[in-house]
Order: structure tokens, then C-alpha cells, then sequence
């Protein structure tokens, strides 16, 4: 028999019938060699590592999801699809600036309350006609009332606000000097002499304070004679900015007698002015019979030189030029000059140094008057 070191790992020799020895594991210990504890170590640190990768990764790693960032483009603000309107300033279709602007002369005696329309217009001048009474002059461009009036006669000064806005001018007859100045300055003439079709008279006043009209009426009236887009200089505008420490709540504009003077409270809730005269609301009829009080958002009185005409009759104004003026709105008072070097020309405003004054979108209501003594406020 063969007894080999595989067979007795001790190498020693076993007698016959001799047992193998008990191995001992302190002796096989010693028995190894150098290389042999090598190769052992190796193999420790392998089964070793591998055990400790397998517990990190069943036990320990816990994967974090992968986060994609997804960086989301901002869209772009839509397109606005208004524009501010070049005679209020408030913000209307494109198209509508295409328009004509229609000046509508409009009554103001005791007769002729309460008035249409007034309320619509985008800018109203009022100032004397004849005996002290009052008239205005609604210009309108992006509203369209279907009911306005009384319709009464044009004045020079009028017919020299409305060619500052391009206008189309509205009116029952007027003034002899006023009707040749409409021929002399090549005015855009909606006489209603000339055009009764499109006005009528209502059955409910008595003549002259019944003459009414509408703007689709009067559109025809200016499509038929050519008279398109308006081509005029706007005021200038910025946003509404209500004071939180106002200074001109109360206004009073002594024009001319109790009747036509008016006074303005200031609505902080609407930031618009509500104007009276004769002491009471100056309130404005639809053609259904609803009546709402005459709110503007901006207030301009205009201090400018107030005569009689040739025809010792009707009030004069010298429009063209400078003069003092008082800018309500937003319920603060800006004391500065306006100035209008043309009849083609519109106004212009500036505070006391000078810079220009910019206007709140919306109503602005303009009252010629000849003396600063005429306006107060509180």
C-alpha cells in the first residue's frame, strides 16, 4: 500500500495494521507553507469581499431613482389683442382705431336734460354758447350709442376742438361764423340741414331740444361722404394710479349761473369723478329710459380768453395759444399750461416744470372757462 501525502497529510510512515493519526488543526497550521498561506489569504479576501458586496448591496445601497430635470420652456405671454384706443385710451381692437371720430354737438339747457350718449363719449368739451347756457361737444370713435342728443347748433371754438382729433362734426345748423368757418377750413360737415335722413326728431320734446341721432346713422353719414380714419395726435396716457393721500376730492367749475355750474366728488372705489350741475346729478338717458350718473375719469378745466362774436351774440373763446390749466384725476389736482398752436393741432399739457402731463384711459372731461378764479376744489 501506497501511503502517500494525500493520504496521510502528516507524511509519516504507517506501520501495518498502524491507524492514521487524528489530525490536528494547530499542527496543520504549522505544516503550511509560504505560499500556501498566500494562496489562502487570497482566497479569504475573495470570499470575504464578495460576501460584503452581496450584504451592501441586499442591505445597505439603497438606489435613489434617477431624476431627470426637464427644463420647461416658458411659454410666451400671448399676444395682446388690443391696443389702446387713440381718442380714450382705453384698450379696444385694432380695427377700431380705423374708425372716424364723430363730433356730436349736444345741448345743455334746462330743456334738454337729461341728455344721450354723453356718457359713451371718449372726450367731451363743454363751454358757453349764447346767454350763458352751456353745450357740449361729445366726441366718440370706439363706442357706439344707438341714441344721442339733443342735436343743437356748432360754434368756431367747437369746430376748432373737433379738427384737433380728425373729426366728423355733428350738428343742427350753427353760428353764421361758425358755418362759413366749416366751409373755410374744409371741415367734415354731418350738417343736419343737409342730412335730415340721418337724424330724427322725437315725439317726446319739444323743437329744437328733440333732435336725435345715432352713430351707426351717423357712420353711414361719413362712409357715404368718404370720410374715413381719423388722423390726429392723441393725448398721452398712463395707467390709473389712485392717490392714497388725495387732495382734490370736491371740485367746483363756475362756468356761468346756477344752473350750468357743476361740481365733481371724487369715487376712490371707481377712481372717477361725479359730476353734477344746476345741484344736482348730471345724469345721461338710454333709449330704454335707464338713467346712470356721468362719471369721467380724468377733469381739465382750461383757462383761456372768453369774448362775444362779431354778431354780438354768441360766446367767443381764443382756443389757439397757451393758458392755465388744472388736471384732475386719479384724485389729485396738477396745476400747468395747455397749449394748441393750430387749428389742425390738439392740445398739449404741461405741470409747472414743464413736463408733459399724461392721462388716465378712459372719459376725459374738458370745460373752457375765463378765469382761474372760476375753479376751485378741496
Amino acid at each position: 500500500m501506497d501511503n502517500t501525502l494525500s493520504d496521510n497529510p502528516y507524511n509519516e510512515t504507517l506501520q501495518p495494521g498502524q491507524k492514521k493519526p487524528r489530525r490536528s488543526f494547530k499542527r496543520w497550521l504549522k505544516t503550511r507553507t509560504k505560499k500556501q498561506w498566500v494562496a489562502i489569504i487570497l482566497l479569504l479576501i475573495l470570499v470575504l469581499g464578495g460576501i460584503g458586496a452581496g450584504v451592501y448591496f441586499l442591505f445597505l445601497k439603497h438606489d435613489k431613482p434617477v431624476v431627470t430635470t426637464v427644463v420647461k420652456k416658458k411659454a410666451a405671454p400671448p399676444k395682446s389683442t388690443t391696443v389702446a384706443s387713440n381718442l380714450s385710451g382705453l384698450q379696444v381692437a385694432p380695427s377700431v382705431n380705423e374708425r372716424p371720430v364723430t363730433a356730436v354737438m349736444i345741448e345743455n339747457s334746462t330743456f334738454a336734460r337729461p341728455q344721450s350718449g354723453l356718457d359713451q363719449a371718449g372726450i367731451v368739451f363743454e363751454a358757453v354758447a349764447e346767454g350763458g347756457i352751456t353745450r357740449f361737444e361729445a366726441l366718440f370713435q370706439d363706442t357706439a350709442p344707438s341714441y344721442i342728443g339733443p342735436v343743437r347748433s356748432v360754434r368756431p371754438y367747437y369746430i376748432q376742438w373737433g379738427m384737433a382729433f380728425d373729426a366728423a362734426i355733428a350738428h343742427v345748423g350753427g353760428s353764421g361764423e361758425a358755418l362759413q368757418d366749416m366751409k373755410d377750413w374744409k371741415v367734415k360737415d354731418l350738417d343736419q340741414f343737409a342730412n335730415g335722413a340721418y337724424y330724427q326728431r322725437i315725439s317726446s320734446r319739444d323743437a329744437p331740444h328733440n333732435v336725435y341721432t345715432s352713430m351707426s346713422q351717423l357712420n353711414d353719414l361719413e362712409t357715404k361722404k368718404g370720410y374715413g380714419t381719423a388722423k390726429f395726435t392723441s393725448f398721452l396716457r398712463k395707467g390709473e394710479e389712485p392717490s392714497r393721500t388725495p387732495n382734490a376730492t370736491s371740485i367746483d367749475v363756475a362756468i356761468s349761473g346756477s344752473l350750468y355750474n357743476s361740481h365733481y366728488d371724487y369715487d376712490a372705489t371707481k377712481n372717477a369723478y361725479k359730476r353734477s350741475e344746476g345741484g344736482a346729478p348730471h345724469m345721461e338717458v338710454d333709449g330704454n329710459g335707464a338713467q346712470t350718473q356721468i362719471e369721467p375719469k380724468v377733469v381739465i378745466t382750461l383757462t383761456m380768453q372768453q369774448g362775444i362774436e362779431a354778431d354780438d351774440t354768441h360766446t367767443a373763446y381764443n382756443t389757439i395759444g397757451s393758458g392755465h390749466a388744472y388736471i384732475f384725476q386719479d384724485g389729485k389736482v396738477t396745476e400747468g399750461t395747455w397749449k394748441k398752436a393750430a387749428n389742425g393741432e390738439n392740445f398739449t399739457f404741461t405741470n409747472l416744470s414743464n413736463q408733459p402731463i399724461k392721462l388716465n384711459p378712459g372719459q376725459t372731461w374738458i370745460t373752457a372757462v375765463g378765469d382761474t378764479s372760476y375753479v376751485s376744489y378741496k
